[in-house]
This record gives structure tokens, C-alpha cells and sequence, in this order.
């Protein structure tokens, strides 16, 4: 993908850009939750005003990839930052005195926007590093998207921190109108600041849409592991563990946020250090490494079940099995983020990157719906139940994956 070279210059902008995407992303999240869980939204309610969201994201990644590959990762990259400041002014005309339906209807539209917004900037962003890293450079590939990753998620973190400090303190239409203001200055820089070609090209093996599943064995695998891994995650940590901390544990705005802002950047920390930890004996075959972090990752959530059916104190049990998940899950999906770029052709990777993240988003998607319906119906136990039945499907997936020492034979396979 790409006629002319991306400088670590260019790089550094789009990561830049990213963040600044990131932050706001994580913020609204937390000021969406919090603020219609106060006007008694029930959990599936909730879930129901991400759909569109996560719906948005199985789309986009799949048609984002195939469009950067030949436009160029500049247009997505600007078109997603714009969409998130839309999606920010149109959250914000929401009015309480509007009936129940149409408010929800209008929350889910802007999420919507905000999915779309979403997608687009992570598959130009994630994309632009394979340009970067030299072909063959493994270890290299490996760190910088560790890093990219990381700090990701550690910046999302802080947002749900700033999401929840901000609606306390100024109230939920400041809070948006606030967010906006900031990403168009940063959509602005970024405007000026990269190259109208950057990574720009058509294709040299131009896919059509009807192939992309029998494209790589390799991808189509790491997808349907992605699919299993995040729904896992979200089932109970987008909604079920939120709305049990308030609930059940009676913790303020600004305590959740803390909490979950506090995890996600712990995360975040760890995938960073996802290389140092898992090559500390020296070159690992990654797809082993995947299947045993997997296998421990599956019994996490069996553990915290444990805990709180022998009556362990609620809080510490469920904040320490956290800790532990976020731990492992950060070693898992570190990897599965290095190994999708080595497992794309250097001349389509916008496209393989922007299907395995549609499969993030299908995930995602079904942990959502899940996460508000499950809690509802039987409460946080059964949601890390479900949890550790996804975790163990990801885990069989992992079986499928070639070794990504074997190069271009993992790819074309």
C-alpha cells in the first residue's frame, strides 16, 4: 500500500492525532454511562445506547480499511477526527425534556457517528505503522506496536477519568461542548501537518469484497480469536462492572471513573511492556505464548466467581481478579495486535488491519449487548461466566494460528 515512503515524522503525527482521539473517545464513554445511569437508565438500556456504536465499527473497519488502502490513510485519518467532533455537537443538543424514546434514539445516532469516527482514525493509525517498520523487522514491529497500543489505551484510561471528573464538576452539556473545542483545534494541526499522499496508492492485489474471508488463513483465525477475546472483555466491563460499583458497592461518579481510567492505563502500561515480559528469555514462538496466556486468561473470571460465591469481600475480590484479567488480557491483545501486522501483505495491510478490527468491533458488539442483558437478568457473576465461555472459544482459535516465523508462508496461507 503506498507510493511514497512514510517518515517516522508522519508517524508520530498520526499517533499524535490518535491520542487526541483516544482521550475524547474514553471521556464520552464514561460521560454517556454515568450521566443516563443517574436518570435511571436500567443496564440494558445502557447497552442499548452503544449499539449503534459498536455496529458502526463492524462496518467501517471492514469498508475503512479497503478505502485507506487505495485514498490514502490522510482522508480516513481527517474524516474520523471530524466525525468525533460532529458527534460531540450532536450529543450535546440533547434535551431531558424530550420523551424517553426519542432521547435514546438521538444518544444512539450520535454513538453511531462516534463508532464510524472511531474505526476510521484507528485503522489509519494502526496501518501507518507497518509503512514505518523496515520488512523482516519482527522485533521491531513488535515494540513499536506494543507502544502505539499501549499508550492507546493508557490515554483512553485517562479519559474515562477526565469523563468522569467532568461531568461532576461542570455537568453533562459543558462537559461535550468542552471535548469538541479541543479535537478541532487538534483535527486542525493534523490538517496542516501531514502530507496530502501520505501512505496513498492503489493496492498491488486489489481484493474483492466477496474473497476477503478466504484471504489468509492466518487473519481469518486471528480474527475469530479477537472476536471471542474482546467480547469477553466487554461483557463485563462495559456496563455490568460499572453499574455494579455504583449499585451494588455504592461508589460516587468520580470513584468508578477513577477505578476504571486507573485500569485501563494500567493496561495500557502492561501492553507497552508486552515485549520485555514475554521475550525476557529470549525469542518466543508468539503463538504458543498466545494459547498458554489464553488458557490462564479463561480461568480468571471462573476464579472471581469463586471468590465471590465463598463470600470473599466483594470489592477486593472483583478488584483484584480485575487486576489480574487486565494483566494477561494486555500480554493477549498486544500480541494479537503485532501478530495481525505480521501476518499483512506490506502492499494491502489497510485492508487485512481493517477486517481483523471489524472483528474487534463484532466483539465488542456482542460483549455490549451481553454486558447490559446478562447483568439485568442474573447479575455480575454470570457475566464473568460468560466471560470465561468466550475466553476458552478464543483460545481454541488460537490453535489455527501459524507461526509468524514462517513469514509470507503464515500470510498466504
Amino acid at each position: 500500500m503506498g507510493e511514497q515512503p512514510v517518515s517516522a515524522r508522519n508517524y508520530v503525527v498520526v499517533t499524535a492525532a490518535y491520542w487526541s482521539f483516544t482521550l475524547t473517545d474514553g471521556a464520552l464513554r464514561m460521560v454517556v454511562l454515568l450521566h443516563f445511569h443517574a436518570l435511571g437508565y436500567t443496564p440494558l438500556q445502557l447497552a442499548t445506547l452503544f449499539l449503534l456504536y459498536e455496529v458502526a465499527g463492524v462496518v467501517t473497519n471492514f469498508f475503512g480499511g479497503v478505502v485507506a488502502s487505495r485514498v490514502g490513510l490522510r482522508p480516513t485519518l481527517l474524516a474520523g477526527l471530524s466525525l468525533q467532533v460532529a458527534a460531540l455537537v450532536l450529543l450535546s443538543g440533547l434535551s431531558v425534556d424530550w420523551p424517553t424514546t426519542t432521547q435514546v434514539m438521538w444518544i444512539v445516532f450520535a454513538q453511531g457517528v462516534s463508532g464510524v469516527a472511531k474505526d476510521l482514525t484507528k485503522v489509519s493509525a494502526k496501518s501507518a505503522i507497518k509503512l514505518v517498520v523496515p520488512a523482516g523487522a519482527s522485533g521491531t514491529l513488535f515494540r513499536w506496536v506494543a507502544l502505539l497500543t499501549g499508550s492507546k489505551n493508557a490515554l483512553k484510561g485517562l479519559g474515562f477519568f477526565i469523563g468522569g471528573a467532568l461531568l461532576a464538576t461542570f455537568g453533562f452539556h459543558p462537559s461535550l461542548w468542552g471535548m469538541a473545542a479541543a479535537l478541532g483545534l487538534a483535527t486542525g494541526l493534523v490538517a496542516l501537518s501531514l502530507p496530502r499522499r501520505l501512505g496513498s496508492g492503489r493496492p498491488a492485489k486489489p481484493r474483492k469484497l466477496a474473497r476477503l474471508w478466504a484471504k489468509s488463513r492466518a487473519v481469518n483465525a486471528l480474527s475469530a480469536a479477537r472476536v471471542f477475546l474482546f467480547g469477553a472483555r466487554d461483557v463485563w466491563f462495559v456496563v455490568a462492572l460499572p453499574v455494579f460499583l455504583g449499585e451494588s458497592l455504592g461508589w460516587s461518579f468520580e470513584r468508578i471513573g477513577a477505578t476504571m481510567a486507573g485500569w485501563v492505563i494500567g493496561y495500557g502500561g502492561v501492553q507497552t511492556l508486552a515485549p520485555r515480559l514475554l521475550r525476557w528469555r529470549g525469542r518466543v514462538d508468539d503463538t504458543r505464548a498466545l494459547r498458554r496466556l489464553g488458557a490462564l486468561l479463561a480461568l480468571t473470571p471462573i476464579a472471581i466467581v469463586g471468590g465471590l460465591y465463598a463470600s470473599w469481600e466483594p470489592a477486593s475480590t472483583v478488584l483484584g481478579g480485575l487486576v489480574l484479567f487486565g494483566v494477561l488480557f494486555a500480554m493477549m491483545s498486544s500480541l494479537h495486535s503485532y501478530l495481525i501486522l505480521e501476518y499483512s501483505e506490506h502492499d494491502d495491510v489497510a485492508a487485512s488491519v481493517g477486517f481483523y478490527y471489524m472483528a474487534n468491533a463484532a466483539g465488542r458488539l456482542l460483549g455490549t449487548v451481553l454486558s447490559g442483558a446478562v447483568y439485568q437478568m442474573a447479575g455480575l457473576a454470570a457475566c464473568l461466566l460468560t466471560a470465561a465461555a468466550m475466553l476458552f472459544a478464543a483460545w481454541l482459535a488460537g490453535w489455527w494460528l501459524p507461526a509468524p516465523d514462517q513469514g509470507g508462508a503464515a500470510r498466504r496461507s
